[in-house]
């Protein structure tokens, strides 16, 4: 008979067999196991005993997370002491690449890349006028310019980009990055159509608001709201969803804010590229205060 005491006498010794199979085990052959997982696996398993630990911080590990292309690019290049140094580098520290259009980071636990395509990557209708956009500086940007909008009555942005530079077998989204000056009016109420998708194939689309205060609105029907919207430009204005937390900006930890386009799945297999477009549903207000930063590419994150 099988009884309680026995049981934990043999888990006790598959345990300490375990551990010292464990042990027992070359430290290159564990590094080698270990590249071939996750950084965040890496981390993990290098709490399973002293061999392990020491394994996962073999140069030969971080090296096989780290992209080397774009290893040029980095400050202070040389001045790290080991590979796993570089590799957080890189995830804590984007760098600008591709002549200033673009900026590259990893993800930390994943490794996998991410993306920012600046504002001057992007198409933004009327943005060649001084009297509608302008081209200015600021230190919370990675980027040397961002585009500022001075007024106009219908905002549109375009950006595309090739799928062959991201990680294979990932689902990225991609956000609009911005942030709102003091002077900003015009985008209470004021719904903008966010899409994304392959040239010649069907795209996700969706509604969502710009304002940083859309969470705290208490819907389209509001006095406030008609006065600055025009309900003429909507056919079907009852399918239009009210501002809410789930389709509005959520606020960075940099300090801009950021809305989800959408999301893809990026297979591996041959390049496309991708299109993602923001347009303001007709409404026809004017609108300013809004500052561009870029649209960003990043993995899932699955709970």
């Amino acid at each position: 008979m099988i009884t309680q005491p026995l049981i934990c006498q043999v888990s006790s010794k598959l345990k300490v067999n375990m551990e010292n199979f464990f042990e027992s085990l070359p430290e290159g052959f564990v590094a080698e196991a270990l590249a071939l997982t996750s950084p965040r696996d890496a981390s993990r398993l290098s709490t399973v005993n002293s061999v392990f630990r020491s394994a996962a911080q073999w140069d030969s590990v971080w090296e096989s997370f780290t992209p080397p292309e774009y290893l040029p690019e980095m400050e202070d290049g040389g001045a790290f002491r080991s590979k796993k140094e570089v590799y957080l580098r890189l995830c804590d520290h984007p760098v600008i690449i591709d002549e200033g259009s673009k900026s590259f980071w990893l993800d930390k636990g994943s490794g996998k890349k991410c993306y920012m395509l600046a504002a001057r990557q992007l198409l933004i209708a009327s943005s060649d006028s001084p009297n509608c956009w302008i081209w200015t500086q600021t230190r919370e940007s990675r980027f040397t310019e961002v585009a500022e909008l001075i007024s106009v009555s219908l905002l549109e942005i375009i950006g595309k980009i090739n799928t062959s530079i991201f990680s294979p077998d990932t689902t990225y989204v991609a956000l609009l990055v911005f942030k709102t000056t003091s002077k900003a009016y015009g985008f209470e109420y004021q719904p903008v159509k966010v899409c994304i998708g392959f040239h010649g194939d069907r795209s996700q689309t969706r509604m969502v608001y710009l304002d940083p205060e859309a969470g705290r609105r208490r819907g389209l029907r509001s006095r406030r709201g008609i006065g600055m919207f025009s309900k003429g430009g909507f056919a079907n204005w009852d399918v239009v969803p009210p501002p809410s937390k789930e389709n509005g900006p959520k606020q960075r930890d940099d300090g801009w804010f950021e809305i989800e386009i959408g999301e893809y799945f990026n297979g591996g297999g041959d390049a496309a590229e991708v299109e993602l477009s923001v347009v303001e549903v007709n409404g026809g207000n004017w609108k300013t205060g809004l500052v561009i930063q870029g649209i960003e590419f990043r993995p899932k994150k699955f709970c």
